[in-house]
């Protein structure tokens, strides 16, 4: 195929001139001005960490980071967030605002925004992870080939698959924190009866996110027959920690062991031997519990497939600037390629 000398230009022009990179969660948002460095590196020229709550939209955010920041005009970004585009609304519970990609390209007068999902984002950036970097709680030390997992827990559930081929690495967005909860013990099924009284859906993300460390809390005072006497995820994580709440001790316990339950599924059902990223923002709070609790066990208790799943190794990641690294990199990728572009762009009033 024969690429229009000004079609080149174009593309030329768009690696060249910086960007903005985001990735916006249900608690923080991390904004990034970038640009290409080379063929594959990513230079970062300016970075903040934001608190969504501080912000009644999106494009707020984003106004500030470009006007006490950025120094030059910016005329593109991409968005790694948590969701899904349906008709050019990102679709999430956990999202502090309604955002519409129209209507936050209209605000910031921007050229294009394009988006992807936020662990999707984390599966681009898996290549620039340093393994001294990361904790290794169980499996081979060394790199293995075949597809990755990327999953964590954070205000909601994410999960994404990383597939490397001869044409390069794609990367597979999911909304496995979905799927119903499957409890593997008497008193798991017990929470989740407390959760769901009348045997309604009942998902992954409702006990493995920030907020589901808290319902998982409620359950067991519950249970117990007592009024919970914390009220925030960080309350639970700190009087876990300290040991000086049985039910905060049992609900973190409940909570590893459900993870490695569910990180275990995902990795059968994507043969996933090139291992698994554990990231979000729960997981580095409670590192040190998560290597005494009963996260590996469960992760290898699946019968026959025990075998395979001693090789497949796990690492538990900082969540970091790697979210907006690997949207740089896919919209980067996207454009010398002929152009990311923004996913299902529409009518949308909201930004």
């Amino acid at each position: 195929m024969i690429v229009p000398v000004s079609h080149l230009s174009q593309r030329v022009n768009q690696r060249v001139q910086p960007f903005l990179a985001a990735d916006v969660g249900g608690t923080h948002a991390r904004v990034a001005l970038v640009r290409a460095a080379g063929l594959r590196d990513v230079e970062v020229l300016a970075y903040r960490k934001f608190t969504c709550a501080e912000f009644g939209k999106l494009s707020e955010l984003l106004r500030v980071f470009i006007e006490q920041d950025v120094t030059i005009p910016v005329h593109r970004c991409v968005i790694a967030s948590a969701g899904q585009v349906i008709d050019d609304v990102i679709v999430n519970d956990n999202l502090a605002w309604r955002v519409s990609l129209t209507g936050l390209r209209d605000a910031l007068d921007l050229d294009d925004v394009a988006l992807l999902n936020d662990f999707e984002a984390l599966g681009y950036a898996i290549d620039n992870i340093e393994e001294s970097d990361t904790l290794l709680l169980c499996g081979p030390s060394v790199r293995c080939e075949g597809p990755v997992v990327v999953v964590g827990p954070g205000t909601g559930l994410g999960a994404a698959v990383r597939l490397s081929g001869p044409q390069g690495v794609h990367v597979l967005a999911t909304e496995a924190g979905q799927m119903d909860l499957a409890p593997g013990t008497a008193r798991e099924r017990e929470v989740l009866a407390r959760l769901a009284p009348t045997d309604g859906y009942v998902a992954y993300e409702k006990v493995l996110s920030g907020p589901g460390l808290l319902n998982l809390y409620n359950a067991l005072c519950s249970l117990r027959g007592q009024a919970p006497r914390l009220d925030s995820p960080e309350a639970v994580t700190a009087a876990a920690e300290a040991g000086s709440d049985a039910d905060a001790v049992e609900a973190q316990e409940m909570f590893c062991a459900l993870l490695g339950s569910f990180v275990g599924n995902l990795t059968l059902a994507y043969m996933a031997s090139g291992g698994v990223y554990l990231a979000g923002g729960v997981l580095p709070q409670i590192k040190r519990a998560l290597r005494s609790s009963r996260f590996v066990d469960r992760f290898l208790n699946k019968g026959g497939m025990r075998e395979f799943l001693l090789r497949v190794p796990i690492r538990l990641i900082e969540h970091g600037r790697h979210g907006v690294l690997g949207a740089a990199h896919w919209y980067l990728d996207g454009t010398q390629q002929g152009g990311a572009g923004p996913r299902a762009l529409g009518e949308g009033t909201e930004a």
